[in-house]
């Protein structure tokens, strides 16, 4: 398929990566890193101890990676934003099998690390082509001590073409295309895509809501085996595979990705199982509004107060609402939002074959960031928006950094998009022409966001906790993923959902699960939502002073565990139950005016 350049305000362009997909550029971008591949990974392979060798190889694959992860961003794009392109997915099939080889060539790199004496490789790290990564490189030995040997590395870098990441293609392809047949409240039906089902169940009609999620079930329902197949293929390949490197836990690695330490997580989920009732209390306050006992699964992410006019939001209106919040507190942030409309880079056309869910993506190569969503015009658009370009900013901060000292962990990234999705709620609530209906909608949205943050993504990690400890006996069937997502659903939610209120196919319709080149996307969403709390708790109290720390915040996530970043930043320790506990209660002023409306 030829991809022709968009007109329309709310579609992105790609054109400043390549001229097109499939033009001669393309093309040739593509074959000189076949080549670029193929070189680098002989003189990976023939790796000694020469610290000087090994230095250079560090540094070309440095730049390999900018172009390797800038091919990737293209495909990713035009894969979401086209979930029918099956040339576009033969590529994303193709690139997968080199990455592959980079995975080896990875490989063999770490492995050179990993058997130099730590006197050689204190002496490495002081070579000056290596300014600024010695972080990197630390990373890349801790993972090369973890490794099997060359060969079945490179065997299962070949294999996970076929089988791990197999699986989530097919995932994407699947739900890209999935559609329901879905009765309106008015009678009349609709087939409707499935990337539309989630605004669907953020309607204010509850009639509305309830149809969307039922007719939704259905399609999750008739493939769920092939789902099931899918979660056991890539959990059994991960487990299969911690087993062979030596990694005891499973949760070892995803920690390793976050930077962070089973000390930090586990304090974390203690202050959050301790406090539980702050975020439960907003959902019975929701419940109380909406005139029921509980909450369906399908009222969670639902307005339970009006706004002042029941209107859907415009994508003109929406860009010039984020555009006003963040100039007027942040007015950087604020310039950088007006460039990315004005140089097109985000997509948030609704339309059918579009891929669910929403992303930053962008290029270290060409130092630009795109920003992909679907617009409904709904307040939890509106948010959404926010919290990608949060993301997009924090990349954008970054730019003048070597691209070893700019690969952040999802913890951190997670924590920059948070603070762009307060500032957006700040700024709405500061408004002076804010009306006490528009503010107790606003206070409603507020606390949709805390307890999804504090309720439903801790039962997500729960669930896939217990997953994985189930899985390493054998393959989990349907029935007892359902059975798992329901009781981490009761045990997070508690008795503030309706008795017939969970949604245990849960596992299935979230993508997250599926995600093949991270495991656990949940507790990371967690971490950057409490941290951002503390970090907007200084903001406020600071003003714009605080802004220049923040961004000095943000030029560190690359660079440092997420230990070392808020020590040195916010002098907090983040293994200690009460810090998060002090997080955690910065909710209670809104809490309270929630509860008050």
């Amino acid at each position: 398929m030829i991809h022709t350049p968009p007109t329309s305000p709310d579609r992105w362009s790609l054109d400043s990566w390549f001229s097109g997909f499939g033009k001669p550029d393309y093309c040739d971008f593509k074959t000189s890193l076949v080549k670029d591949v193929q070189d680098l990974k002989a003189r990976a392979e023939a790796l000694g101890t020469d610290t000087v060798e090994i230095v250079s190889v560090i540094t070309a694959l440095e730049s390999l990676g900018e172009r390797l992860g800038h091919l990737a961003a293209y495909l990713g794009c035009l894969s979401a934003d086209d979930a029918n392109d099956e040339a576009v997915k033969a590529d994303e099939a193709w690139l997968s099998t080199l990455e592959a080889e980079s995975i080896k060539l990875s490989a063999s790199l770490q492995s050179a690390l990993a058997s130099l004496s730590d006197e050689s490789f204190t002496t490495l790290l002081e070579a000056p082509e290596l300014k600024d990564a010695q972080h990197a490189v630390k990373r890349m030995r801790h993972e090369g001590q973890h490794q099997m040997s060359a060969g079945m590395e490179a065997l299962a870098a070949d294999l996970n073409v076929n089988g791990l990441h197999a699986w989530g293609r097919l995932y994407d392809t699947l739900s890209g295309k999935m559609e329901f047949e879905m009765t309106f409240p008015d009678g009349h039906t609709e087939t409707v895509p499935m990337s539309r089902r989630r605004a669907l169940m953020s309607e204010p009609d509850r009639k509305l809501r309830e149809a969307a999620f039922h007719a939704g079930q259905k399609p999750w329902n008739d493939h769920a085996v092939t789902l099931a197949a899918g979660l056991n293929g890539i959990s059994g390949t991960r487990l299969s595979l911690y087993g062979r490197r030596g990694i005891p836990h499973f949760l070892d690695t995803p920690l390793h990705d976050g930077a962070m330490s089973r000390a930090s997580l586990d304090a974390m989920l203690d202050a959050i199982h301790t406090h539980i009732e702050l975020p439960r209390r907003a959902i019975r306050k929701a419940a109380k509004l909406q005139g029921t006992p509980a909450l369906h699964f399908f009222d969670l992410e639902a307005p339970q107060v009006k706004a002042a006019e029941e209107k859907s939001i415009s994508w003109d209106e929406a860009c010039a609402t984020v555009g006003q919040s963040f100039s007027a507190a942040y007015p950087k942030l604020g310039g950088y939002f007006h460039e990315m409309l004005a140089q097109r880079w985000i997509e948030a056309q609704p339309r059918a074959g579009k891929r669910p869910g929403a992303f930053c993506t962008g290029s270290q190569w060409k130092r630009e960031e795109r920003v992909y969503m679907t617009w409904h015009g709904t307040v939890h658009d509106l948010v959404t928006l926010a919290h990608e370009v949060g993301h997009a900013w924090h990349s954008c901060v970054l730019r003048p950094a070597r691209s070893m000292a700019a690969n952040y962990p999802m913890t951190l990234a997670e924590t920059a998009s948070n603070f762009g999705e307060m500032i957006l709620l700040s700024g709405l609530m500061s408004d002076p022409n804010l009306t006490p209906q528009t503010k107790s909608y606003l206070l409603d949205q507020e606390m949709v966001r805390a307890h999804a943050y504090l309720i439903n993504i801790p039962m997500r990690y729960e669930f896939e906790k217990a997953f994985y400890t189930e899985r390493a006996d054998g393959e989990i069937s349907v029935s007892r993923m359902s059975e798992l997502m329901n009781e981490a659903q009761r045990k997070l939610y508690g008795d503030t959902l309706l008795p017939d209120g969970t949604d245990p196919m849960f596992w299935a319709s979230k993508m997250h699960f599926f995600i093949t080149g991270v495991s656990f996307y949940n507790f990371p969403y967690v971490f950057g939502y409490l941290l951002s709390q503390a970090l907007f708790a200084r903001f406020k109290a600071e003003g714009a002073s605080f802004l220049p720390h923040y961004e000095a915040f943000l030029e560190m996530t690359g660079s440092a565990t997420c230990e070392e970043v808020v020590k040195q930043t916010l002098g907090e320790d983040l293994t200690s139950p009460d810090f998060w506990a002090t997080a955690l209660r910065a909710i209670e002023p809104t809490l309270a005016a929630y509860e008050a409306i």
